[in-house]
């Protein structure tokens, strides 16, 4: 079953000799509880793919429908909405709240959502994580390895159906790195999530399932065919 479906998806920058084209005619699909990763050099549209998948912006022409939603369909007012409970970011800054301890923001997602969080679950999550021990600490009191598992496990709060990480490894150590990777594995496969990771590191994307490569702006298999 097909949780993502990527149709000629555009996106162009600018107009007349400042014309950029970011991302030309992407087509693949993804499936449920796959984990790819998406490698490739700087400024060939990796991260623009991920913005478009997240509906953090808008491409020039195309479609991207998750769990059989056009994502660009959605009214502007449901969107946001919709990303909360249905996508995980996972970015290379953690992005954590300074002020609220680790329990306190892998919940927040789902209290913006106006919901109580399950704490049996948020106990779970902070097991696998190994943070059971630090969920009353502050971001400023953990390691650069813990902040990303803080932020992994936000990403999970609302069990969403896909998980988008954007160089999740950029800032750690290489130990640190390959925890990070085998954690996101673990996570999704015990949630049955899917997991689309750009990383620079081909040994880290060699993990994932698939691998999708990105070069000026198309998109192209390597390790798996694109379906």
């Amino acid at each position: 079953m097909n949780i993502l479906t990527v149709q000629d998806l555009c996106k162009t920058y600018g107009a007349g000799d400042t014309k950029v084209e970011a991302l030309k005619n992407v087509s693949f699909t993804v499936s449920k509880g796959e984990f790819v990763s998406v490698i490739g050099p700087s400024g060939s549209g990796k991260s623009t793919l991920l913005n478009m998948i997240g509906a953090l912006d808008y491409p020039t022409s195309g479609k991207v429908n998750i769990d059989g939603r056009d994502v660009f369909a959605i009214k502007e007012e449901e969107l946001s909405v919709f990303r909360r409970r249905n996508i995980g970011f996972i970015f290379q800054a953690y992005n954590l709240v300074p002020e609220l301890n680790v329990e306190e923001n892998i919940e927040l997602p789902i209290l913006l959502d106006y919901k109580k969080p399950d704490k049996r679950y948020i106990d779970e999550l902070l097991g696998i994580l190994g943070l059971t021990e630090r969920k009353h600490h502050m971001p400023g009191q953990l390691s650069g390895g813990q902040q990303q598992r803080v932020a992994i496990g936000r990403a999970l709060a609302t069990k969403p159906a896909i998980i988008l990480a954007d160089e999740p490894t950029g800032n750690l150590d290489s130990k640190n790195s390959r925890d990070v990777i085998n954690l996101l594995k673990l996570s999704v496969e015990r949630y049955s999530q899917t997991l689309i990771m750009i990383t620079h590191n081909q040994n880290y994307a060699s993990f994932a399932d698939r691998v999708l490569g990105v070069e000026d702006g198309v998109v192209t298999g390597l390790g798996g065919s694109i379906r």
